[in-house]
């Protein structure tokens, strides 16, 4: 070192403390890289994160490389920081070489360069992927031997590196990128992706037509209230039944219904023929499961039965879909605004039968949806009785004013949610 000079000295410190915030910058940098991103970018054939991604295919490696070239150049620094403090200050210059050299090496190799990494990954990692593709075939065994090491400690904790990489993501963490997407995704796409991943939260009888409000053709009425019904019929798909809906016949389609009557064969015995089975659904199926039954077995509508067979709703393919896209603009069905109805004192009249999630979807509101369905359930349930007219009950935290029971329903109530406790 004595034939060295002091300004070589100088150049090599300069350049050792640059190839540690490279090292530095690196790490982060790689670590830091979105992976789904990356391989987005890879399958558009970009070159950079073609690298980025093959060295991130074996991390262990990557981050043995990375170390031993940081190592290198930090312990390489401090040996010619120590002679230059010397040569300058003698003992004392050796002294004070280490709290000068680590302010140094802090600032200039560490915390500047990690954090500029961290803010712009992509730019940081791409053009250092090509550098360190190239030292990781020239230090290739010295970090086989590292890592082999290394695996061997792992593997006395039961680790695997090559399993560690893993990048699937659950349900609730799928939710959570996109919601924070962002403007990348328009906010109507967001909620429609969200929509989907809740399909299985969502149950059927959570979204089905209630057995008392399913629209349907008792096929033992006269013939011409039959005609009349099927003329002035808001769906495309009736339901025929014998006196009461537990006798089912099953569904007929309007386009069948004209077909008869175009050929002059619109008869009740006809209508019959013209029938369709039923399709039944099990309450508890789990809306993302019947999407697919329906695709599968090429249905549109079915009834939901319960463990003893009991038909307790209605459920077509359209209900599913507007938990995903939204209602769609149809008459079948008093829209959730018709069934709150505002009030001058700021309270809402709001119909027992509607569901809670609408209830819940429409205002903003908090009732549990775990148990009862509808609002006329969940007052039945927290009572434990069939109440009166003019009860007033704090429900779920909202004061709630009972308006009008009929055929032990609770047909009409009010609620004050401007009183909703924290």
């Amino acid at each position: 070192m004595d034939d060295i000079s002091t300004s070589t000295l100088w150049i090599a410190l300069l350049v050792l403390i640059i190839l540690s915030a490279f090292f530095s910058s690196s790490e982060t940098a790689m670590m830091s890289l979105n992976r789904y991103r990356l391989r987005h970018l890879t399958k558009e054939g970009h070159k950079g994160a073609r690298r980025a991604s093959d060295l991130l295919d074996r991390t262990d490696r990557l981050i043995g490389l990375i170390l031993i070239g940081n190592n290198l150049a930090n312990n390489a620094a401090a040996t010619i920081a120590s002679i230059i403090g010397l040569r300058l200050l003698g003992d004392l210059g050796v002294a004070l070489t280490p709290f000068v050299l680590t302010l140094g090496m802090l600032l200039l190799a560490e915390v500047t360069p990690k954090t500029l990494a961290a803010l712009y990954p992509e730019k940081v990692a791409f053009p250092s992927a090509w550098f360190l593709k190239g030292l990781m075939k020239v230090f290739y065994p010295v970090v086989w031997v590292v890592n082999g090491i290394t695996n061997g400690l792992l593997a006395l904790l039961h680790i695997k590196p090559e399993s560690s990489g893993a990048d699937a993501l659950s349900s609730e963490e799928l939710r959570t990128v996109v919601a924070e997407a962002g403007a990348m995704i328009p906010r109507r796409h967001k909620d429609m992706l969200v929509s989907i991943l809740d399909l299985e939260k969502v149950q059927v009888e959570d979204v089905m037509t209630p057995r008392s409000d399913i629209k349907g053709i008792d096929i033992n009425d006269d013939w011409s209230d039959i005609v009349k019904q099927l003329t002035h019929a808001q769906h495309t798909r009736l339901l025929l039944y014998r006196d009461n809906i537990d006798d089912a016949v099953g569904f007929v389609h309007a386009r069948d219904a004209l077909r008869l009557l175009s050929k002059n064969q619109f008869t009740k015995s006809a209508l019959l023929r013209a029938v369709r089975e039923i399709y039944f659904i099990p309450e508890g199926t789990p809306l993302n499961v019947q999407l697919l039954k329906f695709q599968r077995n090429k249905e549109r509508i079915g009834l939901v039965v319960d463990e003893y067979g009991d038909i307790q709703g209605l459920v077509t393919l359209e209900d599913i879909l507007e938990e995903i896209v939204g209602d769609f603009t149809t008459d079948q069905a008093p829209a959730p605004h018709e069934e709150i109805v505002p009030q001058p004192d700021g309270s809402y009249l709001v119909e027992g039968s509607i569901s809670l999630r609408e209830l819940n979807k429409e205002m903003s509101w908090d009732f549990p949806t775990d148990g009862p369905k509808t609002l006329n359930g969940l007052i039945l349930e927290h009572l434990e009785e069939i109440p009166e007219a003019n009860i007033s009950i704090r429900l779920a935290g909202y004061p709630l004013e009972i308006i009008d029971v009929k055929d032990n329903m609770v047909k009409t109530a009010r609620i004050l949610p401007q009183y909703k406790k924290d």
